[in-house]
């Protein structure tokens, strides 16, 4: 037995260099194989892979912290777009302590109680029961960070989609009114705003007189499911009423009317003149200064007022008000005025009437003086 023991360890001993030789062969050959493989490779890529999807595209991030609640306790996040039913309800929420919500602003117009917001620890519910039509649009929701009474948007964790509520008998998102006036302003695109419930739907722009089919080239004229027609470069020559048409599986419908004002007006703060009913007043006469700005039809002007009798508390009647006038070659300009009133002049009221107008662009003071006769 000792004979067969050894010579069995004998048997092993000769036979596991034998068998190893070929991996010595190979080895001279490739001498840094051995140190490659425990490095893992694989590895290598997913920590710089990881890093540059963090900084290039940051929107993967903000996406995840808004989800739709499904059947039976289910989360799915939501992509880009969303396509639902009308008459469905939707439950979306958005993870974070103190979270903002943007939705159709007409939601808020008329206070539709079909809407419902709650902010819980974890995160905020938006709830939409009895979906309609009319509720197509951008749903957004972002973090708040706050520090004390200032809050700003961590734009890191944001959410966004658009939700298309699909009804047959809708095609075009419904407006609260039949008309609607659009600005052409020739250094800005601008939006015919007939956005559809399907987005499959084929959409074509028409003008009312002469009538025609306005072409949609895909470059100066873009057709966007979610905003409608875009005039990437308007004109006077697009000014006119026109209206949409939209076919998907019934017959055609047609949008409201849109009445395209073509617009050119100077940039710049406003331009205010400002004119006075008598500048030698008798006393009890009643005096009126008025304020007027000439500008573009969609920019709001916002006036301000000092007079001599300002910080006695002396009373007086203020009204501001505006009207588009038509210029007589296919532009519209705004006319904005506020007028101040003085009803019974007496010594008080002597004195610097300043007007100061204001609008996003900058603010214009003008003054004139009243004396008493």
């Amino acid at each position: 037995s000792k004979i067969f023991l050894i010579s069995t360890h004998c048997l092993l001993f000769f036979i596991l260099p034998v068998t190893g030789q070929p991996a010595k062969s190979k080895r001279p050959k490739e001498p840094g194989e051995n140190k490659i493989k425990p490095v893992n490779k694989k590895v290598k890529p997913k920590t710089p892979k990881t890093k540059e999807r963090e900084f290039v595209d940051p929107s993967l991030k903000s996406q995840s912290i808004l989800t739709q609640v499904m059947d039976k306790g289910h989360f799915q996040k939501l992509a880009a777009t969303l396509s639902l039913a009308a008459g469905q309800s939707i439950e979306l929420r958005c993870k974070g302590s103190n979270v903002t919500w943007n939705y159709p602003s007409y939601l808020d117009t008329f206070k539709d109680s079909r809407l419902s917001i709650n902010q819980l620890d974890r995160y905020s519910q938006l709830i939409l029961a009895n979906s309609t039509a009319a509720d197509t649009g951008e749903y957004t929701c972002w973090l708040q960070l706050c520090s004390g009474n200032k809050c700003r948007k961590d734009e890191t964790k944001t959410g966004s989609t658009y939700i298309f509520f699909t009804d047959e008998e809708e095609l075009f998102v419904p407006t609260p009114s039949y008309f609607e006036i659009v600005y052409l302003n020739p250094d800005k695109p601008a939006v015919i705003p007939c956005r559809v419930t399907t987005p499959s739907a084929k959409v074509t722009l028409h003008r009312e007189f002469p009538a025609a089919e306005i072409e949609t080239d895909g470059t100066d004229i873009i057709y966007d499911a979610k905003k409608g027609f875009v005039f990437q470069h308007p004109t006077s020559d697009h000014k006119g009423i026109v209206y949409c048409k939209a076919e998907s599986q019934g017959a055609p419908q047609i949008s409201i009317k849109y009445h395209l004002l073509y617009v050119e007006v100077p940039k710049g703060p406003p331009s205010t003149s400002i004119a006075v009913s008598s500048s030698r007043a008798r006393g009890s006469n009643r005096v009126h200064v008025a304020c007027t700005v000439l500008g573009e039809p969609d920019v709001d002007v916002n006036f301000r007022w000092q007079y001599p009798g300002q910080e006695s508390g002396r009373p007086v009647i203020i009204q501001n008000f505006w009207r588009l006038i038509n210029r007589g070659i296919g532009h519209t300009t705004r006319i904005s005025k506020s007028v101040l009133l003085v009803e019974d002049f007496e010594d008080i009221d002597v004195g610097n009437y300043v007007c100061m107008a204001q609008n996003l662009q900058g603010e214009t003071t003008v003054a004139t003086k009243v004396e008493l006769k």
